[in-house]
This record gives structure tokens, sequence and C-alpha cells, in this order.
């Protein structure tokens, strides 16, 4: 999986800064910290008091005799069976085991510290049923980041992300794996060595450590953070291509913009006239008699917009659902126990199916960019970028790279949501598939950063030794100097995969924005 911006633009800008779980709402730049170092939090007494008061609640219901689903029954298909009261530890000791069944490699640190405290968020809002002890064990492992072990598959979105929490469930109880200091270890080894005990499940708490939309929660938000830093980068190099390919400037003026009635277009239009402020290179054609620039070029505020405008609408239901209960059964304060479908995860699967689309057409705009600037920029330069065309290549196997990746980003943008395979013998009959929504649209932002690395090598290339008498833009240089050691513009033909490599690791990591950051403040979403 990618990096992570370095510079968040959260309000949790300290990796060690203590976390207070409360009522207050959470955005998923504030998760940013978790994708890169452990994490401390804290819980707030109100928090506490709601956990304990639902928990008692519940306490009360099967006091009564009540039947609450998989809390004295068996789960889904088998919900109709009911359960011995002195079977109901058994229960969940049972259904934690049998639920760890997911397969794949093991999921990054940052999305297991994000599932436990959205799991966390969830249980403080009162309404789980859950003993205060089982939030307390789930604190411990995420101050002392003891993260269990689970793996990437499994999960359908839906009843819950049964697989993969169930394995951070194991762990809970002492069971499976976990990684510690970056070392895979028994967690009732890493427990010994902590003088913490194996927890023992009380009624309904391992359903309520396997339910929720935790797992698919998690991998959207590193998807939106990683969202942000490339829709910026986006407009970076895009402006760097407008300049590198003598196109004009002239369009991405505001009073052009501010007639369509667009916040991401006008954003992106903003941050490709900032950066281009002072090149010698746009100003040196600014008479030119050239009426028109392609699409790709003339339209990138239209189309970048269009993209910006689709991850705030993803952002903002993914930020519901970080501030939502995703728990089931449900434990009211007037004494019901209601089973629902909190559990499911379409809004989450239909928000990473649409940013799978922006981000799938950030791509297909650039590479677009990248093939203007391989055909010469209608003759302003040669062909492929290459020094000698015809005995030398040029760019046009890197090209060729992009457009490869570019493709398969359309197949990959295809909507998960839209399938469903009926599971738990047809009583989860439509399931959401947002774990794969959420982790086909990380590929695709992978492939973007690749092909957004060969359009910056290309346009810098052009800037380098096209236009050398001319002084690029202040962000443009700044560019250039961050990348000196690592393209070899100068040189000619060359192996590429290192230079497009080590580009796209500046890109995914915030460096390219961080280069700018004394000239320009790019405009977010």
């Amino acid at each position: 999986m990618m990096g992570l911006v370095k510079q968040s633009s959260g309000s949790l800008n300290s990796p060690m800064r203590t976390l207070t779980i409360s009522k207050k709402s959470f955005h998923f730049r504030d998760f940013a910290p978790f994708f890169r170092n452990p994490i401390q939090i804290r819980i707030s007494k109100a928090s506490k008091q709601r956990i304990r008061a639902s928990h008692k609640t519940l306490q009360n219901a099967l006091s009564t005799g009540e039947t609450i689903y998989g809390v004295n029954t068996g789960f889904g298909k088998l919900s109709q069976i009911s359960i011995d009261p002195n079977q109901l530890e058994k229960l969940q000791i049972n259904l934690v085991r049998s639920h760890a069944a997911g397969v794949g490699k093991p999921i990054s640190d940052g999305l297991v510290r994000s599932i436990i405290f959205l799991k966390l968020l969830t249980y403080a809002k009162g309404h789980s049923g859950i003993r205060f002890s089982l939030a307390e064990q789930l604190i411990y492992f995420l101050n002392h980041d003891i993260l269990p072990v689970i793996p990437e598959k499994g999960s359908v979105g839906a009843s819950g992300d049964l697989a993969p929490l169930g394995h951070m469930a194991l762990a809970i109880i002492g069971e499976g794996e976990v990684s510690v200091n970056k070392r895979v270890i028994k967690t009732v080894t890493a427990l010994k060595k902590a003088g913490l005990k194996s927890y023992k499940l009380g009624p309904k708490e391992g359903l309520s450590l396997i339910n929720g939309t935790q797992f698919s929660t998690s991998i959207a938000i590193q998807a939106m953070l990683q969202a942000e830093c490339l829709a910026q980068s986006a407009d970076l190099i895009g402006a760097i291509s407008v300049e590198g390919s003598l196109s004009s400037r002239n369009v991405f003026k505001s009073s052009i913009h501010a007639i369509k009635n667009h916040p991401g277009q006008i954003q992106s239009a903003k941050n490709v006239w900032k950066i281009l402020k002072g090149s010698e290179i746009v100003k040196s054609h600014r008479h030119c008699k050239k009426v028109q620039d392609p699409y790709s070029f003339r339209c990138i505020p239209h189309v970048h917009g269009a993209c910006r405008d689709t991850m705030t609408f993803s952002g903002n239901i993914i930020n519901d659902e970080i501030n939502s209960v995703s728990d089931n059964p449900l434990v009211f304060a007037n004494g019901e126990v209601i089973s629902s479908g909190h559990f499911h995860g379409e809004s989450v699967a239909q928000a990473m199916d649409m940013l799978a689309i922006a981000m799938s057409e950030f791509g297909a705009i650039s590479e677009r960019r990248t093939h203007y600037l391989m055909k010469g920029a209608d003759g302003t330069l040669p062909p492929f970028m290459a020094k000698i065309p015809g005995l030398e290549t040029g760019y046009m196997i890197a090209h060729v790279s992009a457009s490869a990746l570019a493709s398969e980003n359309k197949t990959l943008s295809h909507p998960a949501s839209v399938d469903s395979l009926p599971t738990s013998g047809g009583q989860e009959d439509l399931v959401s598939m947002a774990p794969w929504a959420g982790q086909k649209t990380l590929q695709i932002q992978n492939n973007l950063a690749t092909i957004l690395a060969v359009e910056l090598i290309v346009a810098l290339t052009a800037i380098q030794e096209i236009h050398t008498k001319l002084k690029p833009a202040k962000s443009t240089q700044a560019v250039l100097d961050l990348l000196k050691d690592s393209i070899n513009i100068h040189k000619g033909d060359r192996p590429l995969n290192k230079e497009i490599e080590a580009v796209k690791t500046a890109i995914i990591n915030g460096e390219l924005l961080s280069a700018i950051q004394p000239f320009h403040t790019l405009e977010s979403f």
C-alpha cells in the first residue's frame, strides 16, 4: 500500500499526541498519525459512563429471559437456536475462533490502529452493551502498540467485517498472533511480557468485536488521506506540464472559473494559476498565434475539479461512518435491545467506488498530457523528448507503462458495490463488498502515483533540455532541485524504472508538496 503524505493538513500533527475518545466528531484527516507512528489514547469520563450504562441495560434485558440475537441465540442462519444460559461465554469464544478465517497478507500497522480506534469510537457512544473492561483491553493494545495480525482478504462488508475483525478479536482474548515492534509473535507471549491477562468474553462481547464496518472504514480513511495528497500533486504536475508544453496559463484565470459553480474546479484552477506565477517560460509565448490547447491541458480545472468534488462527496460519507454506531444488536437507554443492520458497509462501498472513479480520471488525463508531450506538443518539443530522435527512443516506453496503468485503472474502477454474493445460508443476502471497493481504490492510487511520476519526468525534461534559457516558475524550480539526484535528465536514453520509482515515492510521501510550500499553499478539497 502507498505511503501517506508527511505533512498532514488535519488537526493532529504530533504523532504521539494523546487522543481523547468522547462525543467529539472525528475527521478522516485526524487518523493520519495512526499511519505514521504509535499513538496514545484516553477515554472521557462521560464515555465510560455510557459504556457502563449500556452494559447494565443489556444485563437487565437478559435477566428477564428476553431472547436477544447473538447473545442467547446462534448466529446468522442459526439465530433460531436458543443457547443454554450456562453456555453464553462459550458461545462468544466459539464465534470469535470460527470467524478468524481471513486469508492473504497482513494489513498495515496503520490500518490495524485505525480499526481498534474506530471500534472504541462506536463503544463510546453507549449502544453496544459491552463491559468497560473490554474497552480497556482495546485501549491497552493501542497504547502499547500491540497490533493483532489481520489478513487482508475475507470480508464482504456486511454483517460486519467478520473475518478481519475475527482476527482482531482473537488477539483480544489472547489467541492468534500480534505484531510488536514489527515482530510477529504469539499473542499469549505478548500479553505475558506486558503483564496482561487474556480477556474472558462476556455476553455479546465477541459478537460486538466482529460486528461493524471498522475494517472497511479504515481502508477508506487511508484512501481519503492519499487522495488529498494525490489531488494536490496532480494540480502541481499538470501545471508543470502546462509550462513545459508552452500551453496557455490564461485559461486558469479565476474570473473564468468563477462563473462555473463547481468548488473543485475553482480550487484546481487557482492552484495551477498560482503555481505558474512568474514563469519566464510562460511569459515567452504570451502573444503566440496558438488558439487552443488540448482538453488535457485546457480542461485541467474541469476534470481535476470534478474529481475533487467527488472526493468531497466520498469524504463526507466516510466522516459520517467514522462518527456512527456500527454494531449489532443495539442497546438503547429505554431498555430496548434491537437487532438491525448497522454493520452493513454499503455507504462505505459506494463512497469508495466513487473515489476510485475520481482517482482513475486523474490518471487518465495525466496519461493524455504525457501523450501530448510525447508527440512533440504541436512541434514545440522533439518527439518522445529524445535528444537525437531515431537514434534515441526517449520516453516512449515510459509513456507505454503509464498507458498500461491508466488502462488497468479503468478496469479497477468498475464499482464493487453493485456486486453481491449471498452468504450465511442466504440470511445475509445482499452484501456491500466495501473492503474490495476500498482495496482496489488503493491499487488505483498506487498506479496513479506512477502515472503522475512519468508525466513529471517528461515535463521536467522539456523545461531542463528545451527551455534552457528561460527561468521556470519558482515551484517548478523547487521540484527540479528536489529531484536532481533522482532523475538523470541530461543523459538521454537510460533505464528509467528506478527514476520512476524515486519520483513516485516523492509524490506519495508528500515531498513534492513540501518542496513548494515556501512559495504556495495549494488548495485542498
